[in-house]
């Protein structure tokens, strides 16, 4: 069993940044590839960035150059560092693993970002 919880989010200025965190919690399981998404009011969720255990990343397009997404692995925790926010940015962000098939979701932490 995995609990992913989310934090960091919250009111940002248009150029300004936020950094989220996410902790997985876990006594049994090797994260794997942790992955930030997003929903947007009357949008579907969509995949920001995902990161493997290596370190290997991936980005949508709409975020690279201004997302950073990171991990520390001994203390099963993941990061999204966000810069340059835009109003289109403001949504509820979650993150997510996967194991055996299995996936895990935070309750997710809304960003809502001001013109």
């Amino acid at each position: 069993q995995v609990q992913m919880v989310e934090s960091g989010g919250g009111l940002v200025q248009a150029g300004g940044s936020l950094t989220l965190s996410c902790a997985a919690r876990t006594s049994s399981f090797t994260i794997n590839v942790m992955g930030w998404y997003r929903q947007a009011p009357g949008k579907q969720r969509e995949l920001v960035a995902t990161i493997t255990r290596g370190g290997n990343t991936n980005y949508v397009d709409s975020v690279k150059g201004r997302f950073t997404i990171s991990r520390d692995n001994a203390k099963n925790m993941g990061y999204l560092q966000m810069n340059s926010l835009k109003p289109e940015d403001t949504a509820v962000y979650s993150c997510n693993t996967r194991n055996s098939g299995v996936e895990y979701w935070g309750q997710g932490t809304q960003v809502i970002v001001s013109s």
